[in-house]
């Protein structure tokens, strides 16, 4: 039997906002949707996206993570929200009154997180739910096309998302074409006579948009091959901002929930509850780096030694990787026992490789942040096309050797996008290595 109401809600949320806006929060309006944990199961699998197009992977996901929940391996998110304008957050049906007051807190942090950092200044929230509807119904066109079918769309979807990430990392960096970056050789050979590059060239620089730079450049896709590589494209480069900032904006959401609920005055019967929820959100986790515990112990610390309006302009400018780097200290990182390990193949054993004390700490917070967001992802860039047609790429090695069984198959999978041979440069224990 539901403790609460539609009207309940309502209240509730009118209050959290008018909290909010005393703290100088702003976030793009939130519409809430009430959905059963089945529904959440889907919106989990589709990253919360309804209009996102349709593909394998996404059903896959949805039986993988209904299966945990039916055998009680894995709970259900308090909370969804998507990075649009309006924001658009789910509510679970079966939650209790506390977990939806603490979870319209937690949303008014994410969406003031999205509106106001600066890594998803580029994402279009204005147009974003429109923009993938478009490319859904792109997609379901192409499926039911006799033509084409679904088989030969899911080919080069897998093939895509094999490499979904391989665009620029940063936002706001633009895809310049070839011809683009020749007329800028152009003048600074003008202005630089003894400046001789090889305008020949394809590209004249390393190029990190592999999707992109497969679309324009491979000679034996079709149109339609081409405009689905650049829908993975285009959703790649919405979801990098939350990768970028994964610490930071679970971090804030907490910190503002708190602040929020600190502030309404809730009577015991859901402040209590509340209090043990949250504590569960923030634990740290044995072994593994809980990004919410990360994230709100970092703000905490910030707000305790510079101020809430220090923490704000933080929220504004950083992302995980220099947030990570600015803030911690030896102190931070000695009283939350943080330490690193990697798992030696001689022993077959994981071994600790550093502990925060005075000489390994920089070496433990280097280590963390290596392992956070995409830093986890191998980056490849293409470096030219051969005579041959060969598409010649390069892994940026970081002293982390690439997994080869999964590098073989997103090769094949780079092989199927190209259309001609493809060869790929890295180092293996110490060595080139030549795919």
């Amino acid at each position: 039997m539901s403790d609460w109401t539609v009207a309940d809600l309502e209240k509730w949320d009118e209050k959290i906002c008018r909290v909010g806006e005393d703290f100088g929060l702003d976030w793009f309006p939130i519409d809430y949707e009430i959905i059963d944990y089945a529904e959440m199961l889907g919106a989990m699998a589709y990253t919360g996206l309804p209009t996102h197009y349709r593909h394998w992977s996404f059903g896959k996901e949805y039986e993988r993570t209904h299966t945990l929940y039916n055998m009680g391996q894995t709970g259900l998110p308090y909370e969804m929200i998507i990075n649009s304008n309006p924001s658009i957050a789910y509510l679970m049906r079966e939650n209790a009154l506390y977990i939806h007051i603490l979870t319209m807190s937690h949303c008014v942090g994410h969406s003031d997180f999205f509106k106001m950092n600066r890594m998803f200044a580029h994402t279009d929230p204005d147009n974003i739910i429109d923009s993938f509807k478009s490319a859904g119904k792109y997609v379901r066109q192409l499926i039911e096309d006799p033509s084409i079918g679904i088989d030969k769309v899911e080919r080069i979807l897998d093939a895509a998302h094999s490499i979904k990430y391989q665009v620029p990392r940063y936002p706001g960096i633009k895809y310049k074409t070839n011809a683009e970056l020749i007329e800028i050789e152009k003048d600074k050979m003008a202005d630089n006579p003894k400046y001789q590059p090889n305008l020949g060239k394809v590209p004249l620089r390393p190029e990190y948009n592999m999707l992109r730079f497969i679309a324009e450049h491979s000679k034996h896709l079709d149109e339609w091959e081409r405009n689905l590589i650049l829908i993975v494209e285009e959703s790649s480069k919405y979801f990098i901002p939350q990768a970028l900032t994964k610490v930071m904006n679970e971090g804030w959401a907490c910190t503002i929930h708190q602040k929020i609920i600190n502030e309404l005055n809730l009577p015991d019967s859901l402040y209590l509850p509340f209090v043990k929820l949250h504590n569960q959100v923030i634990r740290p986790h044995l072994g593994q780096l809980n990004p919410y515990h990360l994230g709100y112990t970092l703000f905490q610390k910030i707000i305790e030694e510079k101020g809430f309006e220090e923490a704000m302009t933080i929220r504004e400018v950083h992302n995980d990787i220099t947030f990570l780097r600015f803030y911690t200290d030896e102190d931070f990182m000695r009283e939350h026992n943080y330490f690193s390990y990697s798992f030696d193949k001689k022993q077959q054993a994981s071994t600790v490789d550093d502990i925060s004390d005075q000489e390994g700490w920089e070496s433990v917070r280097d280590s963390m942040i290596t392992n956070v967001g995409l830093n986890r992802v191998p980056v490849v860039f293409v470096d030219e096309i051969e005579k041959d047609n060969t598409l010649a790429i390069v892994h940026e090695h970081d002293g982390r050797d690439l997994e080869m069984n999964y590098a073989r198959k997103v090769f094949e999978n780079i092989k199927i996008l190209w259309g001609d041979e493809v060869k790929l440069i890295t180092i293996v224990e110490d060595e080139i290595w030549e795919f």
